[in-house]
């Protein structure tokens, strides 16, 4: 069933969409959601880039095909997670990745109707003035290419070409040499073009209006909905439809998969880095001399800590203290440093991305050395409406006649600043007519002519994206993918938020000895031993410092 449920078969009663994002977890979904409206020059991505996940730019053949970074991150998300081949994903924890990918599907529906007037607006006043077009595109492309460079004085080389053009073109409809329908036609050539612009202005001017108003609205709170009427079929032959709304409950299944990859000094994906480790350890001695203790197994102890765990949230004092924490059981596949890909687990003890309770509990219990995978508990505090993600994992093991019980921090900090930055008002600073030694602000519209140009341009092509992304470039997401962590900063750089997550470390490894002990005491085990350890473990937590325990200088 977990094959099939891999592969796109339907395991959901009937066409649904689910209601965008969820308590708590709000502020990151929309900072990465607003990414899908934005107009800034597709490169700044690049400066989300971590210290393990890169983003890459893909350049085009035209630098007048290049998307911005609106377009390029729609598409990139839109192939990446609902792609009918497409590789599994790393779940993004405090976020909710369907919401995101709506918002990517609701952009580029936006894009691609403003698309069809400006193929009309291109039919119209290009194609029947071909040679008028080619020959402003161009001019626009030269400009553009020189403009493109980092000497200031190029830029204004190219300014100044387009207006020497401009003006050529000015003196030929003056003084034309040819007579009759040529003379007509030339004129329009000259002219069809620039009066198509003009129209295509407008067209872009009230698309990037709307665009900017739900990228402000997403990082204000208010959140404009994200519709996509495509992924709710209307009857059963809409084929597209119904695979579309299938690709988004297969994300939401995945994401709330039990199946996570450990890939070294990454730390866990999608978690975040190890920064502490904390381990007691001691031999199994009977509590009584000649009596031997009651067989037990590292579920018994698990399910103990498990069950204390949930009450984390209770507390003697009336002093707020935790949220409701997550606890939930995870199987863990270790997988390469620089591992481009991973794969989850599939077959009979599968189901729907869900790892059974039965095959857990035969891991947990008899995976404990040599290969496969192993057994985590994890108690997981989603803080800071998203930004903040603290887990505390817990693994038991028993070799011989010693027991151990370990217990990890891993926090994944908030998303990048440049998500979380709303859009600018495009203006200009000039010099008074009179008083010209001071300066004003002038407003400026936010859709310039070379950027006219550039989407009239790649209208046309919107029908196939692949020949954009060959003609302009695209963005190329970094590997294993999760949209969470791919953007992810540290914590530590965050006072409150690093308090957050230290401060968690040492009721949840009280917790975990406290049941251990219990569990012990129940089976006739001296915990004397366990104790001592237990207090020294104790003080060794209450070090503030942060490290990377996933780096180990060896």
């Amino acid at each position: 069933m977990g094959a099939a449920v891999a592969d796109g078969i339907d395991f959901t009663p009937g066409a649904q969409i689910p209601l965008q994002g969820s308590a708590g977890q709000t502020a990151a979904t929309h900072a990465l959601a607003s990414a899908a409206y934005r107009d800034s020059p597709v490169a700044e991505i690049l400066k989300a880039n971590n210290e393990w996940h890169k983003s890459e730019v893909k350049k085009g053949k035209f630098s007048l095909f290049e998307p911005n970074l609106g377009e390029a991150f729609s598409r990139a998300v839109q192939v990446r997670m609902l792609g009918g081949a497409r590789a599994a994903l790393i779940q993004s924890f405090g976020t909710e990745p369907q919401t995101v990918v709506e918002h990517c599907l609701a952009a580029s529906r936006i894009r691609k109707e403003r698309d069809a007037k400006l193929t009309a607006v291109t039919a119209l006043f290009g194609l029947l003035f071909l040679p008028g077009m080619l020959l402003w595109m161009g001019v626009f492309q030269l400009r553009r290419t020189i403009a493109g460079a980092q000497n200031k004085r190029a830029g204004a080389l190219g300014t100044a070409l387009l207006a020497a053009i401009g003006l050529l073109a000015v003196i030929f409809l003056v003084r034309l040499p040819f007579s009759g329908f040529w003379a007509y036609y030339i004129r329009g050539m000259i002219v069809a073009p620039v009066v198509g612009w003009l129209l295509a202005k407008r067209i872009c001017e009230t698309t990037a209006k709307d665009m900017r108003a739900r990228w402000d609205s997403l990082l204000s709170g208010g959140g404009i909905g994200a519709k996509v009427p495509e992924a709710v079929p209307g009857h059963p032959n809409e084929t597209a439809r119904e695979e579309l709304r299938q690709g988004l409950e297969k994300l939401t299944a995945e994401q709330h998969s039990n199946s996570i990859f450990y890939a070294g000094p990454k730390g866990i994906l999608g978690m975040g880095t190890r920064w502490g480790s904390w381990q007691m350890a001691e031999e199994l001695v009977p509590r009584e001399a000649g009596k031997e203790i009651n067989q037990f197994r590292s579920w018994d102890v698990i399910r103990a800590i498990h069950d204390k765990l949930k009450l984390l949230e209770r507390g003697p004092l009336n002093s707020g203290g935790f949220p409701k924490p997550s606890v939930k059981h995870w199987i863990v596949s270790p997988v390469g440093e620089g591992a481009g890909a991973v794969t989850r687990p599939d077959g009979q003890d599968v189901e729907a991305f869900q790892i059974k309770g039965h095959e857990i509990q035969r891991i947990c219990n008899h995976q404990q050395f040599g290969g496969g995978n192993r057994h985590y508990l994890g108690v997981q505090f989603t803080l800071w409406d998203g930004q903040l993600v603290i887990t505390m994992m817990i693994t038991v093991t028993v070799l011989h006649e010693t027991l151990r019980i370990e217990v990890t921090g891993h926090a994944l900090g908030p998303v990048h600043g440049l998500f979380t930055t709303k859009s600018a008002p495009k203006t200009k600073t000039v010099s008074k007519t009179v008083r010209f030694w001071e300066t004003r602000d002038v407003s400026l519209p936010l859709v310039d002519a070379p950027e006219v140009v550039r989407l009239a341009v790649r209208a046309p092509f919107t029908w196939y994206p692949p020949l954009l992304d060959f003609l302009g470039g695209k963005l190329v997401l970094p590997e294993p993918f999760g949209l969470r962590h791919a953007w992810a900063e540290q914590p530590w750089r965050h006072r409150f938020m690093a308090d957050d997550a230290m401060r968690a470390a040492t009721p949840v490894l009280r917790v975990a000895h406290a049941a251990a002990m219990r569990v012990l005491e129940e089976n006739g085990v001296d915990t004397e031993r366990f104790g001592n350890r237990s207090m020294v473990v104790s003080g060794m937590v209450q070090d503030p410092a942060p490290r990377k325990a996933d780096v180990y200088d060896a």
